[in-house]
């Protein structure tokens, strides 16, 4: 079975098999954003994020750091599922619209925009309900193929 013939579950499978301890994504990193459940729907995907207590910056906001990663993760996992490739960020510009509720539960979408050989620009943004709490774009580029 070739890449574009995966399902996006059996992506899903092969990244995690080879990279279930990332920071953002990794279900067996303890300390990370253990971000799971995404789902692909055209040119975008979407995922559920839930902060962990180590997660706040003051005052029970979640940290600034923190909320890049999770636009990061899920920009990088619409590259993943969408065009199966495997990405690195080479640009991110992201604007922080409202302070993040740490104790929220958190929307994250990411879009594919445009592919240009090896570079993917992506916009991605994190809301709490209907309210937009930042949002990113960046460049990214490819660095290999899923294996299939």
């Amino acid at each position: 079975m070739t890449d574009n013939q995966m399902t996006t579950r059996e992506r899903i499978d092969a990244i995690r098999a080879r990279y279930d301890h990332c920071f953002g994504c990794g279900t067996s990193n303890a300390t990370g954003l253990q971000l799971d459940g995404f789902e692909r729907n055209g040119n975008q995907v979407t995922v559920e994020y839930r902060p962990q207590s180590d997660h706040t910056g003051f005052a029970d906001i979640l940290h600034g750091g923190i909320v890049a990663t999770a636009l990061d993760e899920v920009m990088a996992w619409t590259a993943m599922l969408i065009e199966g490739v495997f990405v690195v960020t080479g640009t991110m510009e992201l604007r922080y619209r409202k302070p993040a509720d740490a104790g929220a539960t958190f929307s994250l979408v990411g879009n594919l925009e445009e592919r240009r050989g090896r570079r993917l620009m992506i916009t991605a943004a994190l809301y709490d309900g209907d309210t937009l709490v930042a949002d990113a774009s960046a460049m990214f580029l490819t660095v290999g193929q899923l294996d299939g």
